[in-house]
């Protein structure tokens, strides 16, 4: 696979981004695009490893080890390496409903557990996957393919992210009349509102599969909500199988006092709005909440975090920093998180680069708490006050940290977004389709679904998706969905020959 002396020959190369002062000002993708010659150049570096490792899809001390929908990855970096482009695409769609959103946005724990990255700097796996998918609609490749016959079954898929679409897609392949319904106005979930369009563009690359799973026969019905809109009766006895892939949307909140001040935001009532605005009339409407000329503070790191970053600079944010609760992470591998896990180091995404960039330095605190919010007599934040602390000092029956004595400081904030994760799904939906829920410490829940059988208390109703797992990666999502689609085939025609 690849070439015999690849990684010895060429050394690791990724696209390069645009400038971060100039691509703040605009809303669209900054990643360019690699001459195909660097492309299959990348691929030759994918070498026969002998147990290749990127494609296992496993939890190593609770983080993705290799790719969840076990892409087929040496067979079409080798394929790429020798130009065959449209044979890759068609490795690349065995396992990958959708790569072009997966190519895009998934942190790539391929590359992660990539034999390489024992000691050289890993294959760029997710760059060249992007570009196979890309390449592939360039060409003409990507055309609609409905089944070629019908069963006669129907099946109501609730939820239109990651989950929801790949359930859709492999049910409607099966050859079941398949429906889905999303609650917002526009169809993709997290897709279309949770993540920014400079990370995933809408219109071009979202919408696009949107349409081509509609041409093979999948029905979207947006702007209804199952559970207020249409009951769980009705589901129920209108469709002869109900998949629940409703994501994780409660938020975590930080009680503290000053909470009740007004500019205290949840990062997805920032991010989901503003996408809103963006694609309603590039935001004309004003109906999203402006960061120009603000002191921003976001609560909590992660993907939601680093959009939060993202959005404030390109509205025009007048400071903005980041506070994380846990150490700063270290350059490299230490001893106790060894190859193949996920490696925890320290990394620098777009918006950090953007901050740094804009404000000279980057914008993440590391081991710091907030202790409150303060008021600027109108009942609006003005401030956050916050303490270090110390990782190596647990208290006892307590935090695993203690408060540095005499670190206490206050940073001004006049907008401030809570990205601190998710506590599970909303449950309306669930308790009318009569699914259990399973509860867990910290307000944590999630749908009752049997592993890898995704099958409730209700035999016609199965979960998928971060409503059964809790937070988790896009990728993660496109896996359960079609795990999902497989059972339900199976429940209803006894036997599937989905994957």
């Amino acid at each position: 696979m690849g070439k015999p002396t690849g990684f010895k020959e060429y050394t690791r190369q990724v696209p390069a981004d645009r400038e971060p002062l100039l691509r703040v000002l605009d809303w669209n993708e900054f990643h360019e695009h690699m001459s195909v010659d660097e492309l299959q150049t990348q691929g030759a570096r994918c070498m026969d490893c002998g147990v290749p490792f990127c494609h296992t899809g496993d939890l190593m001390a609770n983080m993705a080890s290799g790719c969840p929908v076990n892409n087929l990855i040496p067979e079409w970096n080798d394929l790429v390496f020798r130009g065959r482009w449209k044979e890759a695409l068609e490795r690349l769609h065995l396992t990958n409903n959708f790569p072009e959103f997966t190519g895009r946005v998934c942190p790539a724990p391929c590359e992660g557990s990539c034999c390489l990255g024992v000691n050289e700097p890993p294959v760029t796996i997710k760059n060249i996957e992007c570009s196979i998918i890309d390449h592939g609609f360039e060409q003409g490749w990507v055309v609609a393919q409905p089944p070629e016959q019908r069963t006669g079954k129907s099946v109501a898929v609730v939820g239109s992210g990651p989950a929801g679409l790949a359930a859709a897609a492999q049910l409607n392949r099966a050859g079941h009349l398949v429906t889905v319904f999303e609650r917002d106005n526009r169809i993709g979930g997290l897709l279309m509102y949770g993540i920014p369009n400079m990370k995933l563009d809408k219109k071009a690359i979202v919408d696009r599969r949107i349409h081509l799973l509609e041409e093979e026969g999948v029905t979207f019905r947006a702007g209804i909500s199952v559970g207020t809109d249409v009951s769980g009766d009705e589901l129920l006895s209108q469709f002869d199988a109900v998949v629940l892939a409703t994501g994780s949307t409660r938020p975590r909140d930080l009680p503290i006092p000053g909470r009740e001040l007004h500019g205290i935001h949840y990062a997805m009532d920032y991010l989901r709005p503003n996408t809103r605005s963006l694609l309603d009339s590039a935001l004309q409407d004003g109906q999203f909440i402006n960061a120009k000329d603000k002191h921003v503070v976001v609560i909590g790191g992660g993907d939601t975090g680093n959009d939060c970053l993202g959005t404030s600079l390109r509205h025009g944010c007048k400071s903005l920093v980041n506070f994380e609760i846990v150490p700063q992470p270290p350059e490299e591998r230490t001893a106790d998180n060894p190859w193949p896990q996920w490696p925890k180091i320290f990394r620098v995404d777009y918006g950090h680069e953007e901050a740094a960039a804009r404000f000279g330095e980057d914008p993440r605190q590391f081991a710091i708490q907030t202790v409150e919010f303060v008021d600027d007599g109108n009942g609006n934040v003005r401030a956050i006050r916050t303490i270090d602390i110390d990782w190596s000092k647990p208290v006892a029956g307590g935090a695993p940290f203690s408060p540095v004595p005499g670190s206490e400081r206050e940073f001004p904030a006049d907008l401030v977004f809570l990205a601190l994760g998710f506590l599970g799904p909303e449950n309306p939906a669930a308790e009318q389709l009569g699914v259990s829920i399973r509860e867990g410490r910290g307000g944590m829940s999630w749908y009752e679904g049997e592993f890898e059988k995704y099958s409730t208390s209700n035999p016609k109703v199965f979960v998928a998706g971060d409503c059964r797992r809790g937070q988790s990666l896009v990728v993660w999502a496109i896996n359960e969905g079609r795990g999902a689609a497989r059972e339900v085939d199976r429940y209803l025609m006894g036997s599937t020959e989905l994957p």
